[in-house]
Order: structure tokens, then sequence, then C-alpha cells
């Protein structure tokens, strides 16, 4: 079942706003790795088949993906790595991956849809609707989140070819036990968000670079 349609979108194209962005995350509660976000901007077609990426299944959201960034009128990504999670914290980490995946954009939005993520502009007010859940009810917003999460779990089994020992390729970065328990055996790499409480309660070595 894909998500529920462009009622979030519909609204906005009735005011003539036709160029409607959706954007989600993904890797913001992860302890390692970078937060990744897609912007997407969809044609107006109904039988689109995205949903939100959580509810699919590795190979479905591979498919989906492709189908994404081939039909798609715009899309782009953007990361904010460990380190600026670090310095910024999670959310403004994400906002700051979400303005340079607008900025990659070939196209200029004129409105967006979101899920749950408040931005702002620096040029001031921009049409813009955040509702929780956005990812199980806008299909631009579903398609993002698609995009988000290919894009990171790939980053993250590069990830694991280079740190071998924390098992990247099967958790992502997120706090699996077996993540727990690397962590406590080998101490965190330079992937790995040293503001977050697991991870600081790990003592060194530091593997592959400064934190």
């Amino acid at each position: 079942m894909s998500a529920t349609g462009f009622e979030l979108e519909r609204a906005f194209w009735a005011r003539g706003l036709r160029a409607v962005a959706g954007v989600d995350e993904a890797g913001r509660g992860a302890w390692a790795g970078p937060v990744v976000v897609a912007v997407v901007v969809l044609p107006d077609v109904v039988d689109l088949p995205y949903r939100d990426s959580k509810t699919l299944t590795p190979a479905m959201r591979e498919r989906l993906a492709a189908h994404v960034r081939a039909s798609a009128r715009a899309w782009a990504l953007a990361e904010a790595d460990a380190r600026e999670v670090d310095a910024l914290g999670p959310l403004r980490a994400t906002h700051v991956a979400a303005h340079r995946a607008i900025a990659r954009l070939n196209l200029v939005p004129d409105a967006f849809v979101t899920d749950f993520l408040k931005l702002h502009f620096e040029t001031g007010p921009v049409p813009l609707v955040a509702p929780p859940r956005a990812d199980a009810t806008s299909l631009s917003v579903a398609a993002a989140s698609i995009l988000a999460k290919t894009h990171r779990d790939d980053c993250m089994r590069a990830a694991a070819r280079t740190f071998p020992a924390y098992g990247f390729e099967r958790h992502k970065g997120y706090g699996a036990p077996a993540h727990r328990a690397a962590l406590h055996a080998h101490g965190p790499c330079s992937l790995h968000r040293r503001s977050y409480r697991p991870v600081a309660q790990c003592a060194p070595p530091l593997l592959g670079g400064t934190a």
C-alpha cells in the first residue's frame, strides 16, 4: 500500500504553488554515520507506488529508489557527518543537511512538505507544512524517505569495509546490542557521534582519525 497520496501537496497546488518538495531524513537517531536528508519534487501522477521506507524490505527500497530517481521532476541528497552532529546537535545538523540538499536541486521549490521538520529560510517564510508521520501520508515525503534511507544504508555498508569491527553493514550505526558490544570492545571510531551517551561512555582508542 502506498502513501495516502498528494493531499498535502494539493493544498499548495490549489494556490498555484506547483513545485512542492517532499523532505525526509534518515539516521538522526543513529550512534554512528551521517544524517542524510533527501528532497524530492514529484510529478502529479496518481499511481506512484511509494510509502514510508521503514515499511519496506531492503529489496523493495532499492527498486523504489531507482523509480524515484527516474520519475521525479527533481531530487537531491545531502549529509551532515558525525562531527557536525556532535557540534550542532542532531536536529540542527538535520536542518543543515536539508538546506544543502535543497540547494542542490535543479529547480527552486515553491513549497515544502516535511516529516515534522520545521525548516527556516534566511530569505524569510516559505510555504511549508510539517505534520508528524508525513512519510505515511505524502507521496513526496515517502519518496524522500526512500532515497534518504537507501543512500544512508549504502554509506554504512561502505563504512563497514573501513571499520569491520563494528558491524555497520548489519545495524547501520543504530543502537543494536552488537553495536554496543563492539563499542565496549574497541572504543569509538571516527564515524561515531561522541556526544551520544552510549558512545561517550566508551573509552578510547579512537580508530581512523581524530574525533
